[in-house]
């Protein structure tokens, strides 16, 4: 037998080692590190600590190719839906995909404008909460804006929803008018632009006009729909709603009845807002569906037809695919891993969830519970919301968590840092990179462990990726939609959890 055979085999083994280390691989799927549990008893879900990998690929080469490709705007045509006896889904657009003003920019000018849109959301949505907690007052900008347009009052909303990043394509009146509108797991109203129009914005449909549907019934001041506003307005004997938000946009109109259509699901006498003037960063949506949590959102009025569970897939931004959105019990996956929500009275839109700490590549940070604990007076907490894009933290836990990162990344280049966010590489000579996981550890000990793709993102068309989370000078925290994309998500409303998983999109 020839001596050298087994050195050569060795030599060969070796060069099959150093390949699988340094060539490219797929993208680690995000997990929820829990056992199978039955979405019908949400108590036995049994989380699995064990980590057998810290960390993941990030494939810099393929994220790299999606900022290159600038989509054409949606075709106006129907979205693919399915129907079943017992759920309706629908296909979720990313803004820049409808949007004809996306042509026009590059992806570093579209990136900007996001984040533009970004702080000026999570700005509003701060200064939202902190009007909640406290009674109006004569010194309040929202009732002087009333008062000086003579309109009695106005209606606030959860968040706000400028950002505008994920669309869906229903059917409003009769016959139905396909029309796209913004989804907001923070809004509670429904509302869609109206002729005629005093003021409206750019819209990709035709504006819709209720002397075309049959089924458009205004709703008078006295109506009970009209008393589950929180503030109401009257003007000839019509409800009036208004909807304002701190970065200047809103709408405003009259509250009506009208028939919404899912495909071939037909939800009648849902209370919508006709809005006649309108402003705002809503440009190529006709309007908005409200998924919050309070009474007057879609899936509130919804009641016992979804059985207050609704399920979403966000698609990545920059793919060519689209994402899900379904409503009704028929949605709620087996095997999620399912955490308890957070009531937070002063805030009934918003969905919290009780995060008790952040992990890095299976390390847990060194930062205390409570700082993302709500307290009783309804400061704090975190929140799940669709139209946020980044997740802020508070400082201080950000800070921390920001560090433990950059620690674990300390062979990668580093690069300046841009608009929001001050930890970033220069990944332009990389096909594939190995960076550390990053976990959400949920109360209870579910763990949520973040595709690689959702923590670092690119910023520019030269290879600067940036860690995509912020601080924040409030106790808030929220868990945007950069974090949530790709990952199967699940409310259920009625018995006050929310799913994670079990399936990626």
């Amino acid at each position: 037998m020839d001596q050298s055979l087994p050195a050569l085999l060795l030599v060969v083994l070796v060069v099959l080692l150093f390949l699988h280390l340094h060539l490219p691989t797929g993208i680690a799927s995000s997990a929820f590190n829990s056992t199978t549990a039955s979405s019908a008893n949400h108590g036995n879900t049994i989380p699995d600590d064990h980590h057998s990998d810290n960390s993941q690929h990030l494939n810099v080469k393929e994220i790299m190719a999606n900022t290159k490709i600038i989509s054409q705007p949606q075709e106006l045509l129907e979205t693919h839906q399915e129907t079943s006896d017992r759920k309706w889904k629908l296909k979720l657009l990313h803004r820049d995909k409808i949007t004809a003003a996306s042509l026009h920019h590059n992806f570093h000018d579209r990136f900007l404008e996001l984040m533009k849109r970004d702080v000026s959301r999570f700005t509003s949505l701060i200064r939202r909460l902190t009007i909640n907690r406290t009674s109006s007052t004569s010194d309040d900008p929202y009732h002087h804006e009333v008062l000086e347009e003579n309109f009695g009052s106005d209606v606030v909303s959860g968040m706000d929803q400028g950002s505008g990043e994920y669309f869906v394509r229903i059917g409003v009146g009769s016959p139905p008018t396909s029309q796209y509108m913004v989804i907001d797991s923070g809004s509670d109203i429904v509302w869609v632009q109206c002729q005629p129009c005093n003021k409206c914005y750019r819209q990709s449909d035709p504006v819709f006009d209720p002397a075309d549907s049959g089924s458009f019934a205004g709703v008078s001041c006295s109506s009970a729909v009209c008393d589950r506003l929180e503030k109401a307005g009257c003007r000839g004997g019509r409800c009036r709603y208004e909807v304002s938000y701190g970065d200047g946009s809103y709408t405003k109109g009259t509250l009506a009845l009208e028939t919404l259509t899912f495909g071939k699901t037909v939800i009648r006498n849902v209370a919508i807002g006709c809005g006649h003037t309108n402003q705002g960063m809503f440009v190529g949506a006709a309007g908005l569906l409200g998924l919050g949590g309070g009474s007057m959102s879609f899936v509130g009025q919804l009641g016992g037809e979804a059985g207050g569970a609704f399920s979403y897939c966000l698609v990545s931004r920059g793919t060519e695919t689209s994402g899900s959105l379904e409503f009704g019990r028929g949605a709620m996956p087996m095997g999620a891993a399912w955490v308890p929500l957070i009531r937070n009275p002063r805030a009934p839109s918003f969905y919290y969830v009780g995060l008790s700490g952040l992990g890095v590549g299976g390390v847990r940070v060194p930062i205390p519970e409570e700082m993302f604990r709500l307290t009783e007076l309804g400061y704090g907490g975190v929140v799940m919301d669709t139209g946020t894009a980044v997740t802020r933290l508070p400082t201080m836990a950000y800070e921390a968590f920001r560090d433990a990162y950059i620690e674990q990344t300390r062979n990668l280049p580093r690069a300046t840092g841009v608009p929001i966010f001050d930890a970033c590489y220069d990944l332009s000579g990389f096909v594939s990179v190995r960076v550390p996981t990053v976990s959400f550890y949920f109360s209870g000990g579910p763990i949520l462990t973040l595709p690689a793709k959702n923590i670092l993102i690119p910023v520019n068309e030269g290879g600067t990726f940036c860690f995509a989370f912020a601080p924040s000078s409030s106790g808030l925290s929220i868990i945007g939609n950069i974090q949530q994309e790709g990952i199967q998500i699940t409310f259920d409303g009625a018995n006050g959890f929310v799913g994670f998983g079990p399936d990626v999109c």
